[in-house]
C-alpha cells in the first residue's frame, strides 16, 4: 500500500519529468490536489530523537513503555503517539538478539580412562544434502578405546530425542560414569540435566570456546568429516545413515588408530581384556607413564 507522502513524491516527479499540471499528475497517481498542498505543521523532532537515543544507550533493554515513561518523569510533555512515531522511525522497535550468557566452568583435565565406560564424550556435527537441506548428526564415542559408540542422523536432534537414544543405549550397552560434553543448548537444557541426575551420571563441561578440552571427539568429527561427510553428496538421510553405519563398522573394528599401537578400537579392547594385569614391579612404557596415577605411600 502507497502512503500519501510517497503519492506525494510521485506527483512531485511526474511534474517535473512530463508536461502535465498539478491536477493531472495527481489524478495519475490517486491524490487529492489538497493533499498535495498540504504542508505538515510537524515540529522538528531533533530533541525527542536525542533524548531516546540517549535513553537506548543507557539501557538497551528498554522497550516503548519503559522509554516513554522515563521521558514523561523527566518532565517532557510528548504524547505517547509522537513518541512512538520517532521511535520507529528510529528502528528502536527491532528485536536484539542478545548473546547467550553461559555459566563459567572450571577446566578439567584431559585424561585417559582407566576401563571401557568410565567417560563419554557427545557432540553435534552438521553438513547439507545435495538439495542443500541441512541436517545434523549427535556422535557418541568412548574415551577409553575411542570406540564409536552411535551416530545419530536427522534433520533436528533436540534434547528430548537426545535422552531416548542415550536411554536406549544405556539398555544395550551399560551406563558410563561421567558424559564430556561443550555447552550446547541441548547439553544445558533441562532435559538432559535432569536425566543425568536421574541416572547418575556426572556431566563434565568444558570452558566455553576451549574444544580442545574434549580432544578426544574432536578428532573423531575430524575423521567422520573427511571420510564420510566431505567424501561424498547425499541426496537424502537414507543415504547417510547407510554409509554411516558401514563406516562405523570398519571404524571400530579394521581400521588402526594411532594412538591405540596403530590398532582398531575393538583390537585395542580385546588385547586389554586378554593381557595380564602388569604387578607393581613391572616397569610401565612411556605411554603408560603419562597416564599412570601415583600412588600415595602408606
Amino acid at each position: 500500500m502507497v502512503k500519501p507522502a510517497q503519492k506525494k513524491e510521485m506527483t512531485a516527479y511526474i511534474i517535473n519529468q512530463h508536461p502535465l499540471n498539478i491536477r493531472q499528475a495527481c489524478r495519475c497517481v490517486g491524490l487529492e490536489r489538497s493533499s498535495y498542498y498540504y504542508q505538515p505543521k510537524r515540529q522538528e523532532d531533533t530533541t525527542l530523537i536525542d533524548c531516546l537515543n540517549e535513553l537506548s544507550e543507557k539501557h538497551p533493554s528498554y522497550g516503548f513503555k519503559k522509554m516513554f515513561h522515563s521521558l514523561r518523569n523527566q518532565g517532557f510533555g510528548w504524547n505517547h503517539k509522537k513518541v512512538y512515531r520517532v521511535y520507529k522511525k528510529l528502528g528502536l522497535n527491532l528485536l536484539r538478539k542478545r548473546r547467550r550468557r553461559l555459566a563459567s566452568r572450571e577446566r578439567q583435565n584431559l585424561e585417559v580412562p582407566s576401563e571401557c565406560n568410565e567417560v563419554w564424550s557427545m557432540d553435534f556435527m552438521s553438513d547439507a544434502l545435495f538439495n542443500s537441506r541441512r541436517f545434523r548428526t549427535l556422535n557418541i564415542i568412548d574415551d577409553y578405546n575411542r570406540e564409536a559408540i552411535w551416530i545419530e542422523v536427522g534433520l533436528s536432534i533436540g534434547a528430548v530425542h537426545m535422552t531416548d537414544l542415550l536411554e536406549w543405549i544405556l539398555k544395550e550397552r551399560g551406563k558410563p560414569k561421567a558424559i564430556r560434553t561443550d555447552n550446547g543448548p541441548e547439553f544445558t537444557s533441562s532435559v538432559f540435566t535432569n536425566w543425568c541426575h536421574k541416572h547418575r551420571i556426572e556431566i563434565r563441561y568444558i570452558q566455553p570456546g576451549k574444544p580442545v578440552q574434549n580432544a578426544f571427539i574432536e578428532r573423531f568429527n575430524r575423521s567422520y568429516r573427511t571420510e564420510v561427510l566431505d567424501a561424498r553428496i547425499f541426496n537424502n538421510l537414507v543415504e547417510v545413515r547407510e554409509i554411516t553405519s558401514e563406516w562405523l563398522e570398519h571404524y571400530n573394528n579394521k581400521r588402526p588408530h594411532e594412538s591405540l599401537g596403530n590398532l582398531s578400537p575393538i583390537q585395542y579392547l580385546l588385547k586389554k581384556e586378554n593381557s595380564p594385569k602388569p604387578d607393581s614391579s613391572t616397569e610401565f612404557s612411556p605411554f603408560q607413564q603419562i597416564f599412570a596415577t601415583p600412588t600415595t605411600p602408606k
